[in-house]
């Protein structure tokens, strides 16, 4: 008996009583048998041994069963339990053959393999065809009695039986009409029925509930092949649309679905072999528990390979991917209609149950792509409101209002994003991303608005610098009676300014009263402190104010009301000019020594000018030191009236200061009282009145010689501009003012090197001149004749601007002494009269 490529005929349990796994796998997957759901039907066949069931069969269902050869002797044919596909019926038809019952070959006693197969083809076919013989109906020791018995025993095992069609198939009938026998055998199968002992709770139930009765009747094989056929074949109509309502299993009941075929068999035939009863419907959810899950386990894993799902999980990694929810939610539904499409014919309570863990793991195994998606969302919406507030800001709208605009927006651009990704099958709730989004929002918000309170803030402090910084300066240096007047104005004036252009900016940002008053505050004090540092800044150079150049003493002692140099003639009263100096570099002194923002009164200026100008600062008394007291105001370290903090210079740090200002100023009072001196001595040169005029009355006579020979009056004018040059060479009054002696001894080293030196120099320029090119114009002659008494005045000239020169380096004073102007304007007389010469 072999395979056959139509019926796909197959031991399904051999002799021994195992079962062929992978034969049954073969058979279903070459007979396509799990593409049937509950559109199918198995028809098994029982009786006794060589009664012509696999003819039967083979017949019936164009099967190709292996058949007893009549000549070789009657003997057991089929072993076991074999399978075939019913050729050409539908739907599609398992046709079992079993093995024959009371066969010589298992023994009388070896029953077990009987009752096991008769109760696996109750438990799972449909249709169960009992062969038997014509002549055994009505006899009491026929064949059929012990297979009805062992039917009807197995049945009673089930728990809760199917209801199964038995078809008695009556074999080589007679002349006897049908009806009689059917009348008979239905008696004999009640007869048995009411003889098998049965549960309590079948003891009445009548044998319809568990079976629905058919009889036909054929004639022989062997006397009348033809006939047999025609009944055969018209059979075998019945067969067609056989579990359709009014076929014969139109009723049945407990179907495991086609592909839960396999495993159920299994799972039959072994809880028979172990011998327990066969609880159906608990094995029907237990097919129902396993092919479900093997369905859903299968729908995952081709979940998982899916092409477009890991297309799709591919681009969501790169980024946000439109229609999210839709393209996951048609894969998802593509794998979910596959299980209901194979799973629909099991236990519905299994199905679901299996479906929903389905789901879950479904999506389960789609969420972290899911939530990748919303992180997508979250970011772009999170750099899509940092966009937003940053060009809202760059136009000048509130930062509150754009805050509030920009989330709102973003907000709503993230809700649509997520309702895009949502996926149908699942009920996630993207709340809590939303919710971190506004916690990244607000953060933003909170970081960007203290940058920009910052920002505000350093530039108000910074427009507060410009506009206290220089204009405080200036008035320091000024120094008067309405300086801090003055500063306390511009301070107020500015600050009032930039508080109410700063609260007119900061109100966009929607603010407390509290935060505001505390920014304003923080405003003022800057303002406050600007100037106090400025303050500090001036005190620390106030020596240099008080006494250096274009400052207050030197500007009040070197120049006059029209700030033009002094130059001491003799007539300056230089104690009074020493004292006014003094006393405006006290009053400088006396500005710095306080901070007075407050327009509290102080006697800073008094006391400074009684204790320093007025000389009422004494050493203590011989007295006063005994008594251990001190009358000396200064000798503290703080003013009456100015709190601590306010104390720039302390009145002991003034006294040191005034009498280091004193003792560098001294030397400038010094130099003046010299000036003044050296003027005036200058200044006397002449000889008195009466020697002026005793000269004009004896010198009379020579006078009037000079006039009538012009001669002596040039040569007596020669000898006065060489004397003068010599004068000036020599520098005369200079050498004389260190005494006569070592003035004539200076002289007398000098002359005749200063001689020499100057007819050197005028013997060279005429040398030079002669030895000069031929000019091209005549004019030129003129001036070469000329050149000499030129060349003279050259040499005389460079010679008194060297002198001058050098007598300009050696300067002692800060300005011009008289002599030496003086000299300036003799030099420019002595130049203009070589020339004429």
């Amino acid at each position: 008996m072999g395979e056959n490529d139509d019926g796909c005929s197959t031991q399904l349990i051999d002799g021994n009583g195992e079962f062929n796994v992978k034969g049954l796998d073969n058979f279903v997957k070459k007979t396509k048998l799990s593409d049937c759901g509950l559109s199918y039907a198995v028809v098994a066949i029982m009786g006794p041994q060589s009664s012509g069931k696999s003819t039967l069969l083979n017949h019936l269902f164009k099967t190709s069963f292996r058949e007893m050869d009549a000549f070789a002797g009657r003997s057991q044919t089929t072993k076991g339990i074999w399978m075939a596909r019913c050729v050409g019926i539908e739907p599609f038809t398992i046709a079992m053959d079993l093995e024959g019952t009371d066969g010589r070959e298992r023994g009388e006693d070896d029953t077990t393999f009987e009752k096991q197969s008769a109760l696996f083809a109750i438990a799972v076919a449909d249709i169960v065809l009992i062969n038997m013989w014509c002549h055994d109906i009505g006899r009491e020791q026929a064949a059929n009695k012990p297979l009805l018995k062992t039917v009807f025993q197995v049945m009673l095992r089930l728990f809760s039986p199917r209801k199964t069609t038995l078809l008695f198939v009556i074999r080589d009938k007679t002349k006897t009409p049908i009806e009689l026998l059917e009348r008979a055998l239905r008696e004999d199968i009640q007869k048995i029925w009411n003889l098998v002992r049965k549960p309590e709770a079948h003891k009445n139930t009548p044998l319809s509930e568990f079976f629905n009765v058919e009889i036909v009747a054929l004639s022989s094989y062997e006397e009348k092949e033809k006939q047999f056929k025609q009944e055969v074949a018209e059979l075998r109509q019945r067969f067609f649309h056989s579990i359709s309502p009014g076929g014969l299993a139109g009723d049945r009941r407990g179907v495991v679905p086609a592909s839960g075929f396999s495993f159920s068999s299994q799972q039959i035939w072994k809880v028979i072999k172990e011998n327990r009863d066969l609880d159906l419907p608990a094995h029907k959810v237990m097919v129902a528990t396993v092919r479900c899950e093997e369905i859903a386990n299968e729908k995952l894993r081709d979940l998982a390979s899916n092409e477009s799902w890991l297309e799709l999980h591919e681009a969501v990694e790169g980024g946000l991917v439109p229609g999210f929810g839709k393209k996951l939610s048609s894969i998802l539904e593509k794998y979910f209609s596959e299980y209901d499409a194979e799973a629909i014919y099991f236990d519905e309570g299994v199905r679901k149950e299996k479906r929903l863990q389905l789901k879950l793991k479904a999506l389960d195994f789609v969420y972290p792509t899911y939530a990748t998606m919303l992180g997508h969302l979250r970011s772009n919406a999170l750099e899509s409101f940092k966009i937003r507030l940053e060009q809202s800001l760059n136009q000048g709208e509130g930062f509150a209002k754009a805050v509030r605009d920009s989330q709102q927006s973003c907000l709503m651009v993230f809700d649509k994003g997520c309702e895009d990704a949502a996926v149908k099958q699942a009920t996630w709730d993207a709340s809590k991303v939303r919710e971190k989004l506004c916690r990244d929002i607000d953060a933003h918000a909170s970081s960007a608005r203290t940058a920009k309170l910052s920002e505000l803030t350093a530039n108000y402090e910074k427009r507060l610098t410009q506009a206290l910084s220089e204009p405080v300066e200036s008035l320091f240096e000024a120094g008067g009676k309405e300086t801090w007047p003055s500063i306390r104005k511009l301070l107020k004036r500015e600050t009032e300014t930039a508080v109410t252009d700063f609260l007119d900016v900061v109100s966009g940002f929607e603010l407390d009263h509290a935060k505001i008053d505390a920014m304003v505050q923080n405003l003022k004090d800057y303002s406050q402190s600007l100037v106090e540092k400025k303050a500090r800044e001036e005190a620390a150079k106030i020596l240099i104010r008080m006494k250096d150049r274009h400052y207050r003493f030197s500007t009040v002692f070197s120049h006059d009301k029209d700030s033009m140099p002094r130059v001491w003639t003799g007539k300056e009263d230089i104690r009074a000019i020493t004292k006014d100096a003094r006393a405006e570099a006290l009053s400088l002194l006396s500005v710095m020594a306080a901070i007075r923002l407050d327009e509290r009164p102080d006697n800073i200026e008094s006391t400074l000018f009684s204790s320093l100008m007025d000389g009422t600062v004494s050493v203590a008394s011989s007295h006063n030191r005994s008594l251990g007291t001190s009358t000396d105001p200064l000798a503290s370290s703080s003013w009456e009236e100015v709190p601590p903090k306010n104390v720039l210079l302390t009145p002991v740090q003034c006294k040191s200061l005034w009498r280091q200002f004193k003792s560098e100023t001294e030397y400038s009072v010094t130099q003046a009282i010299s000036a003044q001196e050296a003027h005036k001595r200058n200044n006397n040169w002449l000889p008195p009145a009466w020697a002026i005029v005793l000269m004009i009355v004896l010198g009379f006579n020579e006078f009037m010689m000079l006039l009538k020979n012009p001669l002596y009056l040039l040569g007596f004018f020669v000898a006065f501009l060489l004397s003068k040059a010599l004068w000036v060479q020599l520098d005369i009054p200079r050498e004389f003012q260190h005494g006569a002696v070592a003035g004539v001894l200076s002289i007398t080293s000098k002359f005749l090197p200063t001689v020499m030196n100057l007819l050197r120099k005028l013997a060279e320029e005429a040398q030079g001149k002669t030895t000069q090119e031929v000019p091209e114009y005549s004019a030129s002659q003129s001036y070469r004749q000329q050149s000499p008494s030129h060349s003279i005045s050259s040499t005389i000239s460079e010679s008194v601007a060297s002198n001058i020169s050098s007598a300009g380096d050696d300067a002692e004073y800060s300005s011009p002494s008289p002599a030496l102007v003086r000299r300036r304007n003799t030099n420019n007389v002595q130049e203009s009269e070589i020339s004429q010469l």
